[in-house]
């Protein structure tokens, strides 16, 4: 694993049609040496993002010339890793699980402490340079059970190459368990980057079982994941590498 020294400074896109919320978060992010730019609505984002290479999108759900929903839905149906954190005066369940289940990595309700957001900016950064992509240098494939867990796009391979596709949430949750098979993981390890109130997100219960169902298309692929009462989950199986 490369030496975090080892890489450039992470850029970072703040998208925020408020003039003030948007110079507060650039400001607060200045002290972390990350390469900084900001845009005011989707079309300046977008033409941002052909222009430059982003690390990180801090995104507000509601700007005004469309949704970041449908902006997340975009980039990952073409195939962007970028880590989306967004941002919204929205506080609902519902709301959280479907921005996840687009391709945000992380959700923070407005008002928010400024320490919050650097420190889920630092933490999704860190996974990305970090992850098993990372780790396994040129090996592309998780093997799981009947499954080949594709590490670059993101998705199921089956033995027969049909392919499942995985929402960013459902990655970023069975990365973890590559990461750490045959050991039980609390919610606090599944999400850090809300490591303060994963406990209580019911969020990840949802998550968890549409992952499930994926993987359970496949005989052999039931009992992947377990859950262990009162502890958390457990990626049941062994895991190679190829």
């Amino acid at each position: 694993m490369a030496d975090a020294a080892s890489f450039p400074p992470a850029t970072v896109l703040v998208a925020d049609d408020d003039a003030d919320i948007r110079d507060l978060i650039v400001g607060q992010l200045r002290q972390e040496n990350y390469r900084l730019l900001a845009a005011a609505n989707l079309a300046d984002l977008r033409q941002t993002l052909r222009d430059e290479a982003v690390d990180l999108i801090v995104l507000d759900l509601n700007l005004p010339d469309g949704d970041g929903l449908s902006l997340c839905r975009e980039l990952r149906a073409e195939g962007s890793d970028v880590q989306i954190i967004m941002v919204t005066a929205r506080g609902s369940a519902i709301d959280r699980v479907l921005g996840l289940e687009l391709g945000a990595d992380d959700y923070l309700t407005k008002p928010f402490e400024p320490r919050e957001l650097l420190v889920r900016i630092r933490n999704l950064l860190r996974r990305a340079r970090n992850g098993p992509a990372a780790r396994t240098g040129a090996m592309r494939y998780a093997h799981i059970g009947p499954w080949r867990v594709d590490l670059v796009q993101r998705r199921l391979v089956a033995p027969d190459d049909r392919l499942v596709m995985l929402s960013s949430a459902e990655f970023r949750l069975l990365s973890r368990f590559i990461d750490e098979p045959n050991v039980v993981l609390d919610r606090e390890t599944l999400l850090p980057e809300r490591r303060a109130t994963a406990a209580f997100d019911r969020s990840i219960d949802l998550q968890i079982s549409r992952l499930r169902h994926k993987l359970s298309s496949l005989p052999g692929g039931e009992d992947l994941i377990l859950t262990v009462r009162g502890e958390g989950y457990v990626l049941a199986c062994s895991v190679d590498h190829s």
